[in-house]
């Protein structure tokens, strides 16, 4: 299982698997940890981790840990007192993920997935806080926030957005153009508001809304997430291994002879090294198919 997870991570345009894998994760370990909580007795252990992944609607808690805008939409909902786990909860919410997130890597790549998905938390999260610290209707019941509904209600707008009359086949109900089944979820999501899961229907909403602003913003040539592209690449450049610069001189005779000596790559080799990039990235390249490749960029 470690194997695969690493690859599923090293695979080319497989952000909505690795998001799924993340979200996963951090469900497991909340698992173990409330499971050994409930055997020792000291729910204060769980508490303090979980409480690290929900986002409160009290603006004073929220100013305490802002990092729970960003952590909330990859955890699922656990419940100490009750007794109860959220397997259904995750299970819905990675299924539906799975299928619109598959489908927009393969119109739009994975950077923009990562980015919308981010987006989406972020949204709904402020949504939430905004209105439950502004309305009195939400500020008369505080309440905390936990799930990766509103980043997959994101993606569902926006591949809805993008392909309205995409058909997926339901079991029972047949094809349906995604589009219905976008605004299906959006109209119950308003309708149930006010009811017990207000505030996570709140943020369904501004899921939903970053979700078509998104898209329609792409469309006209702007990416709104492009600063969390920029953001990630950079966290990931700090822990890329960098290669120590060699320097050796030697005579312009001796590289022509070596260059000489070089195998020459046929256009059949060339053609297999260039499709093996396409499906797993440079990084899945041996060492000789990196050498062949670099030698055929130069002629």
């Amino acid at each position: 299982m470690l194997e695969e997870f690493k690859n599923a991570f090293q695979r080319y345009n497989n952000a909505h698997v690795q998001l799924i894998i993340i979200n996963v994760v951090i469900f497991m370990m909340m698992g173990v940890l409330y499971v050994l909580a409930k055997i020792a007795g000291t729910p204060q252990l769980f508490t303090l981790v979980y409480d690290q992944f929900t986002l409160p609607s009290v603006l004073s808690e929220f100013i305490r840990e802002p990092w729970t805008l960003l952590t909330y939409s990859f955890a699922h909902y656990f419940s100490y007192e009750f007794g109860d786990i959220g397997i259904f909860h995750i299970l819905m919410n990675m299924l539906v993920f799975y299928w619109f997130g598959r489908l927009f890597v393969e119109y739009l790549g994975s950077d923009k997935l990562i980015a919308l998905y981010v987006l989406g938390g972020l949204a709904g999260g402020l949504l939430y806080i905004g209105l439950y610290n502004t309305v009195p209707y939400f500020i008369a019941q505080p309440s905390s926030l936990v799930g990766a509904s509103a980043a997959v209600y994101a993606v569902v707008v926006a591949v809805a957005t993008l392909l309205p009359n995409y058909t997926f086949f339901l079991l029972f109900l047949g094809p349906v153009r995604i589009k219905y089944i976008a605004a299906f979820y959006v109209v119950i999501s308003f309708l149930s508001a006010v009811g017990s899961n207000a505030g996570g229907n709140i943020a369904h909403l501004g899921g939903a809304l970053i979700g078509f602003v998104y898209m329609k913003q792409l469309q006209s040539g702007v990416n709104w997430g492009n600063w969390i592209t920029v953001t990630i690449d950079w966290f990931k450049d700090l822990f890329k291994p960098r290669a120590r610069v060699k320097v050796s001189y030697r005579k312009e005779g001796d590289a022509q002879q070596k260059s000489k000596g070089k195998p020459s790559v046929s256009q059949d080799e060339l053609d297999a090294i260039l499709d093996k990039i396409s499906a797993g990235g440079y990084e899945s390249l041996t060492k000789e198919e990196k050498e062949k490749l670099f030698n055929a960029s130069k002629k």
